[in-house]
């Protein structure tokens, strides 16, 4: 059964586990003749064993991680900062992340650079798989509100471009669920709260540029990706969109230098015969 996590936010405190020591394997011996041997194999068995002990006595020392960069959460040899805007986007719409736990630890995630990109008021960040009235009062609120809508394609999501024009309401406030595809499904259908916004999704002809990372089909996209697609069509400018994309771009760029492969969608690979299966 599956394990149920409580919503939290990106302050509360991950456990890690710490370094492990590697045991040392003793020499072989070659075998011996006479009725000696056996005897002295057991003497060196016992003394190896009896030092082996003592080496759970030793403090272990935890594995050190790199220093990271405060605003875009980046290894701070390769910060990205440079490539963020001198000042937080102007936006007047709020965006909610839902973030699986899974995601939360990953090096080459991107809801740190779009959070960056931000004002902190603006966009919020909630790490759980299971939300409910009780455990969130705040997204719970957020939920029930008619100028809300969640991103989350599908039969019943209509087109945001095409539904802010006829709908009686602005949306003030946009959802968005950061996880593989079917992380991000189990939230949406077994949080019934993420049922009640209206349900939208993009219809876009671009391609993803977060290259370094398999994505099911040519037309998917990355959570930074999303938003920035989002943001840029409720607020009716486009320099949101590129401006969100430039810390993305750089990471790409900066991960291909270094030996990272271009990651084809699984869509390229089968309809190109790279790989065995179909492809709805």
């Amino acid at each position: 059964m599956e394990q149920h996590h409580e919503a939290r936010t990106p302050g509360d405190p991950v456990a890690w586990l710490p370094g492990t020591l590697r045991s040392q394997t003793p020499e072989e011996e070659e075998p011996r003749v006479g009725g000696s041997a056996p005897a002295a194999s057991v003497l060196d068995a016992e003394a190896y064993g009896a030092s082996a002990d003592g080496l759970w006595e030793l403090p272990v020392e935890p594995a050190e991680r790199r220093p990271e960069c405060s605003h875009c959460s980046r290894p701070q040899k390769v910060c990205l900062c440079p490539f963020l805007p001198a000042h937080p986007l102007h936006i007047s719409t709020y965006l909610y992340i839902i973030q699986h736990p899974a995601e939360e630890n990953k090096v080459l995630r991107t809801v740190p650079l779009l959070a960056a990109c931000l004002p902190k008021d603006k966009c919020k960040i909630k790490i759980g798989r299971r939300f409910s009235e009780e455990r969130d009062p705040e997204l719970s609120t957020i939920c029930r509100k008619s100028d809300t809508l969640i991103l989350y394609p599908g039969a019943e999501a209509a087109n945001l471009e095409e539904f802010i024009l006829d709908s009686p309401v602005y949306p003030s406030t946009i959802i968005i669920i950061d996880g593989t595809w079917s992380q991000a499904k189990d939230i949406f259908y077994k949080n019934s709260l993420f049922r009640l916004p209206k349900q939208v999704q993009l219809k876009t002809s671009i391609s993803s540029q977060y290259v370094i990372r398999a994505q099911p089909t040519n037309r998917c996209l990355s959570t930074l990706e999303c938003a920035a697609v989002a943001l840029s069509i409720l607020e009716k400018n486009n320099y949101i969109q590129e401006t969100l994309l430039r810390p993305l771009q750089a990471l790409c760029s900066f991960q291909l230098q270094h030996g990272a492969q271009i990651r084809l969608s699984k869509e390229h690979l089968l309809k190109n015969g790279l790989i065995l299966g179909s492809f709805p």
